[in-house]
């Protein structure tokens, strides 16, 4: 996978797993401008052949300067990527896969909107194949038109803060050396830390 993960990211946006650009649907908001990121957050994931190992994952969304209170917002744009270490790459490469396609569900957390919780489903893991290069890989997860994402009302005047999730699901279809492909269900929950990780992104929406 982290070959072939890490080669999706060939013609996709770069940085980014997840949440998405806001853009505003109602009137008296301002245009989207601002870029909105997290730093890397580490995942524990079912790697096919290899078992549990560390992801690393970014996100970002460009969204509204600020949101009215009462104004919905819908996430769009979304990208983002996951980087495996060498030595998963390396452990990749000897159980036989070196590409993968597929799709990626990705929960989010808003605080001062509404729903809390939501997931931004189907996004697109785009087929790549790639031959083994040791070192570390890294993926890229963008929309596309098949994507669902949802729609956030923002609360009361002052700030609303969109995290990453604590899970990620992936369908997942792994490609091996001989030609064949193999479905993995791909699930990832966030590395357990202390202090606990930074999920959000930066900086807050402002909401007017």
């Amino acid at each position: 996978m982290s070959r072939r993960l890490g080669k999706l990211s060939a013609g996709v946006a770069t940085t980014g797993i997840v949440m998405g650009a806001v853009a505003v649907l109602t009137a008296g908001t301002a245009a989207a401008a601002t870029n909105y990121a997290t730093g890397s957050v580490a995942y524990m994931c079912n790697f096919p052949g290899i078992g549990q190992q560390q992801l690393d994952v970014k996100a970002n969304f460009t969204g509204p300067d600020s949101v009215t209170s009462g104004g919905t917002f819908t996430p769009a744009s979304v990208a983002g990527t996951a980087t495996i270490n060498a030595t998963i790459n390396a452990l990749l490469n000897a159980a036989n896969y070196d590409g993968v396609r597929g799709k990626a569900n990705m929960p989010v957390t808003v605080t001062n909107a509404t729903p809390a919780s939501a997931t931004v489903t189907n996004l697109n893991v785009p087929t790549q194949i790639n031959p083994y290069v040791p070192g570390p890989r890294t993926f890229n997860i963008v929309q596309d038109a098949g994507t669902g994402v949802p729609t956030f009302t923002a609360g009361a005047p002052g700030s609303a803060t969109a995290s990453l999730g604590t899970t990620i699901n992936a369908p997942l279809d792994f490609h091996k050396k001989d030609g064949s492909w193999t479905t993995w269900n791909f699930n990832c929950t966030v590395k357990n830390t202390n202090p606990a990780q930074n999920r959000a992104f930066s900086p807050a929406i402002p909401i007017t």
